[in-house]
Order: C-alpha cells, then structure tokens, then sequence
C-alpha cells in the first residue's frame, strides 16, 4: 500500500516503514491526497475523508547553518546571514 500525503505544504510518497524527514514540528498536521492498494486506487479532493497516516517521531532538530551572503557592487555594501531549519523525522508506522 503506497499513500501520497501532505505535510507542511509539501508532497511526499510513502509506504509503511518509510522514514522521511518534515521540515517544520508541525507533525500532526498530515494529510492523506492519496491511496493505493494494488488496482484499488483512491484519490481525494484534495484530501481523502477518514483516512490517517500514523507516524513515529524518531528525532527532531535543526539542520546545518546554510549562509545568505548579499553583495552589492561599487558600493561595496555587504549583508552575511545565516539560517537554520527546524525538521523532524518521523518514522511511518501505518496507513488506514
């Protein structure tokens, strides 16, 4: 059984013991657009009534500093950033 769900504005395709990694902790917010068993498929509009995505939260933290350098010629005026995103991982236990 293969599912396409929605987590934080993002689509991700998982089957039952995926690990997948959510880049806000805003878990409990997942979505299910669609489902698949075999032939059987079902697509919602958008999102499938009365079906659930069971998950496991394995770790949650932020990834590594990404910099955001901003340059502007002849002036030579300068702005440096850094920036570091929040992410869970979560491990899919079941589909319903």
């Amino acid at each position: 059984m293969i599912a396409v769900i929605e987590a934080n504005g993002k689509q991700f395709l998982i089957k039952e013991g995926d690990k997948i990694k959510i880049e806000s902790p805003k878990v409990g917010e997942i979505k299910v657009l669609l489902l698949a068993d075999g032939e059987d498929v079902k697509i919602g509009a958008p999102y499938l009534e009365g079906k659930k995505v069971e998950t496991e939260i394995l770790k949650q933290g932020r990834e590594r500093k990404k910099i955001v350098f901003r340059y502007q010629s002849k002036t030579r005026r300068r702005k440096k950033a850094g920036h570091r995103q929040h992410y869970t991982d979560i491990k899919i236990v079941s589909i319903k």
